[in-house]
């Protein structure tokens, strides 16, 4: 008996930058492809931000990466044209279609997300974040399949220089959509908190932080000479090292990395097959 085929596309939007995102990607889908053996889990990458590559809907899961930089330095370019396009593409097949077309967006590919559903304002951090954060569940959080089964408070690596605020209650109505999480907000934003995830829709949700992270993955950016003395500077050498052991606590990082992506996978492979049956 044949297994039914369903095909997972990373889009890679790190601009041929070096990284650990995308090993980390592909090892949780490599697990997926494991744990449901009843399925042919096929996976390819497309360097959609570097080359220009793009996938089309002949895809069932998306997972669109972090990268560097801005989410509006590129907006002339074709790929984020057609970026966006895909998009367009996977919202317009999921209102007509029985059988849906999943994303998942992570860190820049988030606020690019929120670009596109305009559910909060997109805007540079007063300070970029470095480092193994705490994030802190909303009530659809503690509910929801890819964050219920993590702590509240929970660990999660976070990198970026931008972020989404301000929260647009009108279109997150308009979509049915609920925010997961918010960050634990520092002095200087204590009054407005960055959205950390997301969910748009069944098929449809994003994280600010990076699920994907693993203890060597953090290990390699924290060994990084600019970001340890960005965390000493920022906080102090006691939270460095604070942050280096928290990689190793198994309810932490290492849980988010087998939560988060595994269980918007699972999702959508169960989902897909109870349509194929």
């Amino acid at each position: 008996m044949n297994k039914p085929q369903i095909k997972v596309a990373t889009i890679d939007l790190y601009n041929n930058e070096r990284n650990e995102g995308m090993r980390c990607i592909k090892e949780i889908v490599a697990d997926a492809g494991k744990k449901n053996f009843n399925v042919d889990l096929k996976y390819d990458v497309f360097e959609t931000r570097y080359k220009g590559d793009i996938p089309d809907l002949n895809y069932d899961i998306f997972i669109s990466s972090g990268g560097p930089g801005s989410p509006f330095e590129d907006e002339d370019k074709q790929w984020d044209k057609d970026y966006f396009t895909l998009l367009d593409k996977i919202w317009n097949h999921n209102q007509t279609s029985e059988q849906k077309k999943y994303i998942f967006f992570i860190c820049h590919s988030f606020q690019m997300m929120a670009r596109y559903f305009q559910f909060g304002e997109v805007n540079k951090r007063f300070i970029n974040s470095f480092g193994v954060m705490p994030f802190a569940k909303t009530e659809d959080g503690k509910s929801d399949p890819i964050l219920k089964d993590l702590t509240d408070p929970f660990y999660a690596a976070d990198i970026r220089h931008w972020q989404v605020v301000n929260p647009n209650q009108k279109k997150i109505d308009e979509f049915g959509a609920k925010i997961l999480s918010w960050e634990i907000p520092e002095e200087e934003n204590k009054n407005n908190p960055a959205i950390t995830s997301i969910r748009i829709s069944n098929e449809i949700a994003g994280t600010q932080f990076h699920p994907e992270a693993d203890p060597e993955s953090m290990l390699y950016h924290f060994k990084q000479d600019e970001r340890k003395k960005f965390i000493i500077d920022r906080y102090n050498e006691d939270r460095y090292w604070e942050m280096i052991g928290l990689l190793e606590h198994p309810d932490k990082i290492k849980l988010t990395r087998k939560t988060v992506i595994p269980a918007f996978i699972n999702n959508a492979i169960n989902d897909l097959i109870s349509i194929t049956v």
